[in-house]
């Protein structure tokens, strides 16, 4: 169910499913369908590249999972011990966790991971769960949104497939591998040895996992097509439903889609009946329904209707399934630009990758529509999803709060690789309401100018169209403008005009639609406005990065000039980790944002909103903290939309001036302490002002949260904003106080960041855990359990064989009353600093075990299972420690089968380090996340000489 995901499926479980009976329908719902999230519970650890003993011995095995049915091995066999795993729960970004190294891939943001890196490279994870056995006879399946990348999946121990991209969603059957009313077991193994893009794309399970169970008969994953054409007020709903039926029997049944709006009122629906498959096959059924006086969705007024199919069997309802969706019209004229339901729309538009401060990739639900809203209010109406499939909740998010999307695909090509790409995710996203164009690739400069590049793309075009009529293609290009994919493309995606010239393209091509898929590409320090190259910092002020670019002003101002540009998309709208242009090590984060990896504003984010929204603006720069430079010249610059802007020093004029159209206003002012302020007139009338100050030193922490309130489900977070203002209360702009956190209640931080390009600090302070393997276990035939000198801490066992150096039959078993093991096992010098756990398997049909001579554990049953035991640390000592297992022997069931030769590992969990951040430029963000119940949240700030601040969160 990932046309509509999991919010708009609580809705309509809660608005509808809930009701005895619908509008129009009096049959029971006995609906059984269900799609359950599996983000919680899971177990993770890195592997290794290329080692197999680092890497779980996964695959070493007599016959390979890819050679034998369920013979998964190492960590993807279902009996793997996984206990001394680090615990968590989806999304989940290794990388992030991950510390900063000059070997790291520059354009990924310098994280210690890839092809120098094979020990953090492979990351592992495993769910237990529980499939009742009343779900017998069901279709259940497991579905992925995305893990990146190279992932393998097994369900107890049977290989899945392999999901070669990181962006893909992909699900696999598993009904025929489960065990019904017992445990089941999912391993995963994701591999980021290779990258997939140039920019920072994170590591593991970073999207939600889900379990779909449904009957045999059933609407098909992503199988809901819902498309509407608009006139005179009445909008004609296509609903296209693809049904399966998996079953081994020929199914009869009934189709019924229904159109209900918000507020749950039945505007439309049609009945198609007779319908019958044969076993394993599918089919399209098409409704054609009519809503009269229809509320279309838009940017303004984003509203959403659903669709609601039903299939019915003998009077039964065996699944039913809902669709967001919104009735709206869209156009591009070659001439003219774009039209959204009839109305002229100037795309006002940014690029962004899938990366946050603090958490990396695996951006939590609410972080999406933080995201949103942060774009949103500085004009932004359109989003690039740069450049792959986005994370599903993305476009959710799109949806509700009305911003138009270009959902990108990650690869050009048609090979059968490429195009089932391009199908999967129009597939997955083509019910979004907010996605206008797909994009089928972006500079693909080995083939964007010439012949090779028109026959791919022509194709990919087609292909598109084929799956979906009702959108435009785009390709970004940014050279072979005129020759290549540009001459067939729908709608001719600009990369950075300075180097071209889009009025010759346009007279050239008078009957082709362009915009602006990139622009800008300005690269700026938040809060920074003197160049400082030794740091690796840059002015704020708006100027092109050289000669191949346009300033942001530049840029606006040749989309805005030409109204058969339909706009322009800017690099980009999030700074984002990687790509650090125009510098190296150790900047680890890009410069081009129109706002800072936290989503704090960059002063260009006021030139766009003075040009790109219908608010008055008046923003002035720089900040006024210049001690030292009294009397020298300091460049001001206004951003209004104002007819006129005056500026003030000290309440003493500097002059009135007057506002070009897309443009902004200069001052040189010489400097002196005080207060500088900008005052906005239209037509005369004061409208508008704002004010910077000289500032003190900083006194105090201040703390602001995005929302005061959050649901107590384990998922909401709040955004906080932290400062620091001196004791006029004034935020101190050029602060860089490192900041501590502490949290109480029914919370946790899940990251910090602070928008400096080149900080090395954490961003997440998570528990460390060191697993320490007992091996080459030495053995001595005695003949009771109740021995002592074998079992002391200095005896001298030199003499032993290695364990398990006889096979252990009946012959053996008849032989042997008891054996011996003994293992040294280092422990490191800080492991007093830890918690260590002792995880025992049994090597016995009865065990005792001792450690350093003390017994932990006294004649353990092999009925008892696995066993774990907290090691004080006063049993242990830093170097080598020893182990003793005094046992009867384990024998072996038939010739081929084996015994257990593993006693067990030692783990330590070292505590995370408390939470911190540095203020850069007189800010930092703290992301709280529920952990799922309800109460009340306090988070405290505090740093060396300021008065510390507190903020209380609710959880409901």
């Amino acid at each position: 169910m990932k046309s509509t995901h999991f919010f708009y499926f609580l809705i309509l479980f809660f608005a509808v499913f809930s009701e005895p009976t619908m509008a129009g329908n009096k049959e029971p719902l006995a609906v059984k369908r269900e799609h359950l999230s599996m983000d919680n519970d899971w177990r993770f650890a890195l592997g290794h590249a290329y080692d197999p003993s680092k890497d779980f011995y996964n695959g070493t095995g007599g016959f390979s999972y890819l050679a034998k049915t369920g013979y998964g091995d190492g960590a993807a066999s279902p009996e793997f011990d996984d206990r001394g795993w680090r615990k968590i729960n989806l999304p989940h970004d290794w990388a992030v966790e991950q510390p900063f190294s000059p070997k790291g891939t520059l354009s990924h943001g310098s994280k210690a991971i890839g092809r120098n890196f094979p020990e953090a490279s492979v990351g592992w994870y495993r769910k237990t769960f529980v499939v009742p056995a009343a779900d017998l006879g069901k279709h259940i399946s497991i579905a992925f949104d995305g893990v990146f990348r190279n992932s393998i999946v097994w369900i107890n121990g049977h290989y899945l497939g392999t999901e070669p991209s990181g962006y893909n969603s992909f699900e696999y059957d598993i009904s025929e591998y489960l065990n019904y009313g017992g445990n089941n077991v999912i391993a995963v193994r994701a591999d980021v040895t290779i990258e997939e893009g140039w920019f920072y794309e994170g590591a593991g399970i970073y999207r939600h996992v889900w379990l779909n169970k449904t009957d045999q008969l059933h609407i098909a994953t992503n199988g809901t097509f819902v498309t509407s054409q608009v006139k005179n007020n009445t909008a004609d709903v296509t609903a296209t439903a693809n049904i399966v039926n998996a079953d081994k029997e020929t199914r009869s049944f009934s189709i019924t889609q229904t159109i209900v709006d918000a507020d749950g009122k039945t505007l439309a629906t049609n009945k198609v009946t007779g319908l019958t498959l044969k076993p394993f096959s599918s089919q399209d059924v098409k409704s054609i329904l009519t809503v009269n006086d229809p509320r279309l969705w838009s940017i303004e007024t984003p509203y959403l209707h659903r669709l609601v199919t039903t299939v019915e069997e003998n009077g039964t309802v065996t699944d039913r399934y809902a669709t967001a969706f919104g009735i709206r019209t869209i156009r591009f004229d070659a001439n003219e630009g774009f039209f959204l339901n009839g109305k002229h729309v100037k795309i006002k538009g940014t690029n962004n990758h899938q990366d946050h401060a603090g958490v990396g990739a695996a951006l939590p639900d609410a972080l999406q529509e933080f995201r949103i809203r942060t774009l949103k209010s500085m004009g932004c109406n359109a989003y690039r999803c740069s450049h792959n499939p986005p994370t599903p909740e993305l476009l959710d998010a799109c949806d509700r709060l009305g911003m138009l999307v270009i959902d990108e695909n990650r690869l050009m090509g048609v090979a059968s690789t490429e195009l089932n790409d391009v199908k999967r995710m129009i597939l997955r996203d083509r019910n979004h309401p907010s996605i206008i164009s797909w994009s089928i690739g972006n500079e693909e400069w080995g083939i964007e100018g010439n012949i090779t590049g028109a026959r791919i793309a022509a194709t990919m075009q087609a292909f598109a169209k084929s799956i979906d009529s009702s959108r435009y293609i785009t390709a970004a290009i940014s050279g072979g403008i005129g020759n290549g994919i540009s001459t067939v493309i729908d709608v001719l995606g600009y990369n950075y005009v300075a180097t071209k010239n889009t009025d010759e393209q346009h007279k050239k091509y008078p009957n082709q639609f362009s915009w602006g898929t990139e622009e800008g590409s300005t690269v700026a320090s938040r809060g920074i406005y003197e160049d400082d190259m030794g740091k690796q910092q840059l002015v704020a002020y708006d100027r092109k990065q050289n000669d191949f670019f346009y300033s942001l002003e530049q840029g606006w101002k040749h989309y805005a000039a030409r109204p058969y540009l339909a706009g322009m998309f800017i690099w980009s709208g999030f700074d984002y980790r990687g790509e650090p242009t125009p510098f190296g090590w150790p900047s680890v984060v890009s410069y081009f944002g129109m706002v800072d990896a936290c989503g704090f504003p960059k002063d260009d984010y006021y030139y766009l909103k003075s040009w790109w929204t219908d608010q008055t603006v008046v923003h002035l720069l720089p900040h006024w903290n210049w001690q030292g430079k009294e009397g020298q010249e300091i460049r001001v610059c206004a951003y209004s939309n104002c007819d006129e802007v005056e500026l003030l020093l000290n309440k003493k004029s500097l002059g009135k001036k007057t506002m070009e159209p897309n443009g902004h206003l200069e001052w040189q002012v010489k400097y002196q302490p005080g207060t500088l302020e900008a005052i906005g007139y239209k037509k005369g009338v004061r409208v508008g002002q704002d004010v910077v100050k000289t500032t003190l030193l900083p006194t105090q922490v201040k703390l602001l949260a995005d929302r005061q309130v959050i649901k107590a489900d384990g998922r909401d977070i709040t955004v906080i904003t932290v400062q620091a203002t001196d004791k006029n209360k004034l935020n101190v702009p050029t602060a860089e106080n490192e900041i501590g956190f502490s949290i109480n209640g029914p919370g946790k931080i899940i990251g910090v960041g602070n928008g400096n390009q080149t900080s090395l600090e954490p961003d997440q302070y998570v528990e460390q855990i060191n697993l320490v393997n007992i091996s080459n276990l030495k053995e001595k035939f005695v003949e009771e359990l109740n021995v002592k000198t074998e079992v002391a801490a200095d005896y001298d066992d030199t003499g032993w064989q290695a364990a398990f150096k006889d096979t252990r039959d009946d012959e053996f078993g008849r032989k042997v009353k008891a054996i011996v093991y003994r293992a040294g096992f280092t422990m490191p010098a800080d492991f007093a600093t830890a918690t260590t756990t002792f995880f025992s398997k049994n090597i016995g049909k009865l065990q005792s075990i001792y450690i350093n001579g003390k017994e932990i554990g006294h004649e353990i049953k092999e009925s008892d299972g696995k066993q774990e035991f907290k090691l004080d640390a006063s049993l242990l000592h830093p170097g080598t420690n020893t182990i003793a297992i005094v046992a009867t022997p384990l024998l072996k069931a038939n010739i081929w089968a084996s015994v257990n030769t593993d006693p067990g590992l030692i783990q330590l969990v070292y505590p995370p380090a408390p939470y911190k951040r540095k203020l850069f430029n007189g800010y930092a963000q703290v992301i709280v996340q529920s952990t799922g119940q309800p109460g009340t949240i306090i988070l405290k700030a505090g740093s060396p000489g300021l008065k510390e601040s507190v903020v209380e969160i609710s959880t409901k």
